[in-house]
């Protein structure tokens, strides 16, 4: 399996290359890709060097394109799919079905991807995506049960991406529209859940206050650490209680499947956290590796070193961990 990375920067590049990743995904500095925060991704000159580093040590890197274009500002999207192939990059992260369609024409040998952005739970749609457009990977989104992740695999040629490890989106991803009813601003089309600038944070006696547009997300206590306010991990007052009311903080982390995964089929485990530092990047990216080959060498004999999950719950939202929708016994 590869083992996909993320990359906000290109020094986290770097450490996610030198850690072992197989790939390393990235996304440019504007709303193209679905992490368009100040302070993250790439320019051009850095895009280059990063997939000059990358390509130096064998590995590969994977541009993200995965937001929505509008009428009146299609030309920087097809101008991104273009620097993609100029650039050299291995492959791009799409969900736009006319981008695809674009990519196809222009640049025929350019490797595509389809996003978890592209909400394709199925094989129906899958297929209907290679057919097209001739995807040679598709990532699922975060919603589907082991079982359901074997029927996409025995049912479709594409390569299958899951998500390994990262921050739990309970969403349809793609189809979200929880940040756009708060803030007036997609995520789908402008790149950012919960835009910086909507975001404030506010000492206050009852506690540290977090906001997203004016709306309350959540209160901290003395002792809390204050997360960033996103409303699908917000605390609300629902008949008298409060209490995360739609998803609890806490991160996604698969290294038990890992075994079945591989019996599965699956082709690439993805790492969640773009928006994170070069050091968790390192970190995360370390142990993965580490845990992968150790699959590879031991095969029935491989266990999960809890020092590994020791580490990865310090780095983990809320310091814990679930197996999300992967484990549903009764599906």
């Amino acid at each position: 399996m590869d083992l996909v990375c993320p990359a906000g920067s290109l020094p986290a590049l770097k450490k996610a290359v030198d850690a072992g990743a197989d790939c390393v995904y990235v996304g440019l500095k504007n709303a193209t890709n679905a992490r368009n925060f100040n302070g993250l991704n790439f320019t051009r000159e850095q895009l280059l060097d990063g997939v000059t580093y990358a390509h130096r040590h064998r590995r590969q890197v994977l541009l993200a394109l995965n937001t929505y274009p509008q009428a009146h500002n299609w030309r920087e999207w097809t101008d991104t799919i273009d620097l993609a192939a100029e650039l050299e990059v291995d492959a791009v992260i799409l969900a736009d079905p006319g981008l695809m369609d674009y990519a196809v024409n222009r640049h025929p040998g350019l490797r595509l991807h389809l996003s978890v952005q592209g909400s394709a739970t199925s094989f129906e749609a899958i297929n209907l995506y290679q057919r097209y457009f001739g995807i040679r990977r598709a990532v699922l989104p975060r919603v589907l049960s082991l079982a359901q992740v074997q029927h996409v695999i025995d049912n479709t040629d594409v390569e299958i991406e899951v998500f390994g490890f990262g921050g739990l989106c309970v969403m349809v991803e793609g189809r979200c529209a929880l940040s756009a009813f708060a803030t007036g601003e997609s995520p789908n089309c402008n790149g950012a859940c919960s835009p910086g600038k909507h975001v404030r944070w506010e000492d206050t006696p009852q506690g540290m206050e977090t906001r997203l547009n004016g709306v309350l997300i959540d209160r901290f206590g003395k002792d809390e650490r204050a997360g960033y306010p996103t409303l699908c991990k917000g605390r609300f007052d629902v008949e008298g209680e409060t209490y995360y009311a739609l998803e609890e903080p806490t991160s996604l982390n698969t290294l038990d499947l890992l075994p079945e995964l591989a019996r599965m089929g699956v082709k690439a485990i993805k790492i969640e956290g773009r928006q994170r530092s070069p050091a968790y990047v390192a970190q995360v990216t370390r142990i993965w590796r580490a845990a992968i080959d150790r699959l590879q060498t031991r095969g029935d004999g491989f266990e999960v070193d809890p020092a590994w999950m020791a580490a990865l719950n310090q780095v983990s939202e809320g310091q814990s961990h679930t197996l999300g929708a992967y484990y549903r016994p009764w599906k």
